[in-house]
């Protein structure tokens, strides 16, 4: 049975949509977590426990009831004890989509409106969050009513995402955003490990700040905040009627005159600055996408970026360390010393009769070196 193309919202000129997203592209993206997840379902990314994987947490002897499929025959071998290999445990990740559909997102004076991009970016994060057995959630607000659509996989979870873009936005005067009490409700739902994507242009009342640490305590966070160059500049075109569509406000702004257009630019750089020390004291990760720019060239340079540093803090820090610490072998020896000394155990001296504790050759290496300095010193 051939399956229908999956198909989004329909394109007007009110409405110019994203633009091309190439299949390439997306293929060629990841979602980097930078916080280890907490799943059942088996996929790629790593967990905080031992389990199914490619990455070796440690090696310890062997206890009954260890899988015999595990043992690893050449430290066996040199240990004269049969000993196991224990792996970092990789699951599939729950990413969670919040989106902003308030009235300011229908505002756009570029090559598109805030929503276009936001839509665009939905979409890219729905892609790279459905494949491999993982699953997508999303949770809307600024609208009349917050919608929440549960985590689903694969096909599903993207058409459950392109229903939420094709409604239609509220109207303007509809309310203010509430980007904190969606935060709140996203925390209540989102118990297990693993990321949030925030895809709004932050205007409205601040009070999302606690509720994205409080998210990023368990969770990664990735904000996306969209912006439009009229929001930032204006231009110099006599008497314009400006309104708030969230509130309804009106205001009349004579824009020839150059003090007015340079305290709207300050002021409206000093808002823009508070939004993102915010967003680092909440410890999300920030990009700002904009309406005039390639938002899809922007957004996979990030997104690579981000992954090539999770790669690096990986390989310094030690991706097994947690799942060391989290796997306690009972009777056993301390699990906290990671995989570079159990790896290279070496047996205990004979002559001692087994009371002086294992080390690695490397530790002899080290206390011999001190051990001559000092002498030297002396």
């Amino acid at each position: 049975m051939r399956r229908l193309p999956l198909r989004g919202p329909e394109r007007t000129p009110e409405r110019p949509g994203p633009g091309p997203v190439p299949d390439a592209v997306l293929r060629s993206l990841d979602l980097a977590v930078m916080r280890r997840i907490q799943s059942i379902v088996p996929g790629d990314h790593i967990t905080p426990q031992v389990g199914a994987g490619t990455e070796l947490a440690m090696i310890r002897p062997y206890q009954p009831g260890d899988d015999v499929r595990y043992i690893d025959w050449n430290v066996t071998a040199r240990m004269r004890e049969p000993h196991v290999r224990v792996h970092v445990g990789e699951r599939a990740m729950t990413a969670w989509l919040m989106l902003d559909v308030s009235p300011s997102m229908s505002f756009g004076t570029a090559l598109r409106r805030k929503a276009d991009v936001a839509e665009g970016v939905s979409i890219a994060v729905g892609h790279v969050a459905t494949r491999r057995g993982n699953r997508l959630g999303v949770v809307s607000f600024g609208g009349p009513e917050p919608r929440v659509l549960r985590p689903r996989q694969g096909r599903l979870g993207l058409l459950g995402l392109l229903a939420e873009l094709r409604a239609e936005p509220p109207a303007d005067g509809s309310g203010a955003t509430s980007l904190g009490e969606a935060s709140r409700r996203m925390a209540a739902l989102a118990r297990a490990r693993g990321l949030v994507v925030v895809v709004s242009d932050f205007r409205g009342p601040r009070d999302w700040e606690s509720g994205l640490r409080s998210l990023r305590a368990r969770h990664g966070v990735l904000a996306v905040e969209i912006r439009d160059p009229r929001e930032l500049e204006l231009p110099a075109a006599g008497d314009v009627w400006m309104v708030d569509p969230e509130t309804g406000r009106q205001i009349v702004v004579n824009t020839s005159r150059r003090r007015v257009r340079e305290r709207f630019k300050a002021a409206a750089a000093a808002d823009r600055e508070e939004v993102a020390a915010a967003l680092r004291r909440a410890g999300a990760d920030h990009l700002v996408l904009s309406t005039a720019g390639d938002w899809l060239r922007d957004l996979a340079a990030h997104l690579r970026r981000a992954d090539q540093m999770r790669r690096s803090a990986m390989a310094a820090g030690g991706p097994g360390r947690a799942a060391v610490a989290a796997h306690k072998v009972p009777g056993g020896e301390s699990a906290s010393a990671g995989p570079e000394v159990t790896r290279r155990r070496v047996r205990r001296d004979d002559d001692s009769g087994g009371a002086e504790p294992a080390v690695t050759r490397r530790h002899r290496r080290r206390a011999a070196r001190a051990a001559s300095k000092g002498e030297a010193g002396s």
